[in-house]
């Protein structure tokens, strides 16, 4: 039965996430990037934490490992992904942010090398990354014609990036900053393995993060503000609530069950998520270079895990 619960727990992070790229995407018309992660996990741990509280099920940190996963979580899978994440996605669609996402159990596979008890990289292993990362160089090409002018939310810093690459090669490179701190998250977070339950866990990382977000809002001079419109309040519910609260818990608990690796498959099925959402509610389409790139990503994944997928592919035969 816990087969089949973790493939449900995987269908819904893949539909919470992949959707959460069109909802991005909206709130960055009207709030300013960092201070709509802010929002987003706000929402989020207030949701998790209240609803562990009145369930009876809300642990509070007892060891020195709770703390480290916490922290760990708050740090690397809230702050650093959605820090990079949301700045790329004032650059480039949803669409093919979710794309250059796709790398991340690619990553994983490396990091684990690297910080896990391991053999390290294969010959092979090696080219499976470097194929993914040919993926990401394919979608990143700068764009033949530059927008005018950036973003009104983006960061000065930055222009000059803006400038030299062009808006869809700066996001999706920014997209690959979050990437690499969700693969390096995720193998952490396992290296620690904390007594802590992964919901818990996942509450008081969010809690942390939107702590950490909301610093780095001010401290870059991001406009305080208050949600407005109705579509911008959708946007940061559905962030908070679906892609967080219910996205978040259902992650922890495969990273729990299944390691990150498993956990971090879902990179491959949220691009159609979020692509079926952008072209149905934002009218967007992925241009061939993301298509190719995600070929390459996907081509990656099967030289890393051939001896999986030969065992998944002849059972399912059987």
């Amino acid at each position: 039965m816990s087969r089949y619960q973790d493939a449900g727990l995987f269908a819904v992070l893949a539909v919470a996430w992949g959707v959460g790229f069109s909802a991005i995407e909206v709130g960055l018309e009207t709030i300013p990037p960092i201070l709509f992660a802010g929002f987003r996990f706000d929402v989020g741990a207030v949701v998790t934490i209240g609803a562990l509280a009145a369930l009876g099920r809300l642990d509070l940190p007892r060891t020195r490992a709770d703390l480290q996963a916490i922290l760990v979580a708050a740090a690397l899978l809230v702050f650093g992904n959605v820090f990079f994440l949301f700045f790329g996605q004032l650059y480039t669609s949803g669409s093919v942010a979710s794309v250059v996402y796709s790398l991340n159990p690619v990553l994983t596979v490396g990091f684990a090398a690297l910080l896990l008890a391991s053999d390290g990289l294969a010959p092979r292993d090696a080219v499976g990354i470097a194929l993914g990362l040919i993926g990401v160089v394919l979608i990143a090409q700068p764009s033949p014609t530059v927008a005018a002018e950036p973003p009104a939310a983006a960061p000065a810093i930055l222009d000059g990036a803006f400038e030299l690459l062009g808006p869809d090669a700066l996001g999706a490179t920014l997209v690959f900053g979050a990437v690499i701190s969700v693969a390096a998250g995720s193998v952490l977070l396992r290296r620690v393995e904390a007594p802590m339950a992964s919901l818990p866990t996942t509450g008081w990382a969010m809690g942390l993060g939107a702590i950490m977000l909301h610093a780095a809002s001010l401290g870059l001079g991001e406009e305080l503000m208050v949600p407005s419109g109705r579509w911008t309040w959708v946007a940061v519910a559905y962030v908070g609530v679906v892609a967080s609260s219910v996205g978040y818990g259902a992650y922890f608990t495969l990273m729990r069950r299944r390691g990150p690796f498993t956990a971090n498959l879902v990179s491959y099925a949220v691009p159609p998520v979020a692509s079926l959402t952008g072209w149905a509610l934002l009218d967007e389409s992925l241009p061939p270079a993301a298509v190719a790139g995600f070929a390459c990503i996907l081509l990656g994944f099967l030289v890393l895990n051939r001896e999986v997928v030969r065992e998944e592919l002849d059972r399912l035969t059987a």
